[in-house]
């Protein structure tokens, strides 16, 4: 069962992540941050991951710790429900239009935290969404999920849709690197024998 459920308790934010990385693509969220879960529900969708995130968080101030503090505990409840990550084929890739837009997501599940972000948004806001919180987001996700991700915009002027497609492809290049490698069920893909 690759499923997980992490709490996270801070003085700015309160947040429940549950996942299964073999569901259908249910979402459930309640964040307090509408577009984030906009945005999150394109992850369970293309990612096939059943995904149900509360938080509460110090929204008065602005959305940033609710924003990377969601990254963090889903990285953490990601890297539980992958656990040694035996049989799964690692790297997951995924190119995702929306009309103007286009974004390339690449994953490895490497053991390793890196992040490559190259999106210029062409505004700064996206509603109430300051578009600096996607990158707090992919920044704590990673550091907690132990993986390498580079994340490249590669065409877009309408800044919600730049977005949605970084989102997207996210979603879909982690459903692949997250299938079982029928070739491969009892090894890890790596020469040191861990990830």
């Amino acid at each position: 069962m690759r499923q997980a459920e992490i709490v996270r308790n801070t003085k700015e934010t309160q947040i429940r992540v549950r996942l299964d990385l073999d569901g259908s693509g249910r979402a459930n969220f309640v964040t307090g941050v509408p577009f984030l879960d906009h945005m999150l529900d394109q992850v369970a969708r293309h990612g096939l991951i059943d995904l149900d995130i509360e938080a509460h968080g110090d929204l008065h101030i602005d959305a940033h710790h609710t924003v990377e503090d969601i990254g963090i505990t889903l990285g953490q409840a990601f890297a539980r429900a992958a656990g040694d990550k035996r049989g799964l084929k690692r790297y997951g890739h995924a190119y995702v239009p929306l009309d103007e837009a286009l974004s390339r997501v690449v994953i490895d599940l490497s053991g390793r935290p890196g992040l490559e972000f190259n999106v210029a948004f062409k505004r700064a806001m996206i509603g109430g969404f300051d578009v600096d919180l996607a990158h707090e987001f992919f920044q704590g996700f990673v550091n907690h999920a132990l993986v390498t991700l580079h994340v490249d915009n590669l065409a877009g002027e309408n800044a919600h849709h730049q977005c949605e497609t970084v989102f997207k492809a996210f979603g879909r290049a982690l459903r692949m690197a997250c299938e079982v490698d029928a070739r491969a069920a009892d090894s890890i893909a790596s020469t040191k024998g861990s990830l």
